[in-house]
């Protein structure tokens, strides 16, 4: 698939749980694929409301040797203790790295001796040590992808990861999708995976599932590209699926077509 074949990168999938599955049996697709030619696979996962039926359904796909798949998430939270369930590291734990027999999982330890810079660098490196097989993302409300929202989003990043501080955008949505009370309820700072990172995979699989991502889906596909809108640059990698709903989906222009 060309980077610019906008209709083949869209699935627009007639809800929420056929969605998950579906992205899941692709996803463990071309995994399974990864693991017969080389043995060993490395993943990298949002944590978010939007990929739980998505993970739970990869929790089901049989025939993956989990032991011989290395784990990272995309994204942790600054100033939040360790056993916060709020914390991506703790969710993606309860919703998967728990639920399966990974051979590693790394987590962004945002806690160790050295602040957010020293933990960016410490995870940088171990996701340099191998090239990266498949993302499994989401798309914020804003364009985000990782916590790379618009003011901090670089498309040549000279950063692997790096510690970031969070638009209002971006924190409305933590509320939105029930993840905090309020917004005083949440960090204003994160560490995150950036850009050029999660474009070097070899493939990414993004599920925008809902009404909130409409307008996030339709300048994904229409806006110019930029960091205006981060999500824009999936349209450069030369494989990458966009799995929507047709809530997601309403607003764009003539693609709203099941399959």
């Amino acid at each position: 698939m060309p980077p610019n074949d906008l209709d083949a990168m869209l699935r627009v999938l007639p809800d929420r749980r056929v969605l998950g599955e579906t992205a899941a049996h692709e996803i463990a697709r071309r995994l399974r694929r990864i693991l017969a030619d080389r043995g060993h696979a490395r993943m990298i996962f949002a944590a978010a409301p939007s990929q739980a039926e998505t993970l739970a359904a990869l929790t089901r796909e049989p025939g993956i040797d989990w032991r011989r798949v290395t784990a990272f998430h995309m994204d942790e939270y600054l100033d939040l203790p360790p056993e916060a369930p709020e914390r991506f590291g703790n969710w993606l734990r309860e919703a998967l790295f728990g639920r399966l027999p990974f051979g590693a999982v790394h987590y962004i330890d945002t806690a160790a001796p050295g602040g957010a810079r020293a933990a960016a660098d410490r995870y940088a490196e171990l996701l340099r040590e191998q090239p990266i097989d498949i993302v499994c993302l989401g798309i914020g409300m804003n364009g985000h992808l990782a916590f790379n929202d618009p003011p901090v989003a670089d498309f040549h990043d000279p950063d692997a990861v790096k510690p970031v501080s969070l638009d209002r955008a971006c924190r409305e949505q933590q509320v939105a999708d029930g993840c905090f009370g309020t917004l005083a309820d949440v960090p204003e700072k994160a560490v995150t995976v950036t850009i050029p990172t999660l474009m070097s995979a070899g493939h990414l699989f993004c599920m925008v599932p809902g009404a909130l991502k409409a307008r996030a889906v339709r300048a994904t596909f229409e806006a110019p590209l930029g960091t205006e809108w981060p999500s824009t640059v999936l349209r450069t990698h030369p494989s990458c699926t966009v799995y929507a709903d047709p809530q997601s989906a309403s607003l764009l222009d003539g693609r709203t077509r099941t399959g």
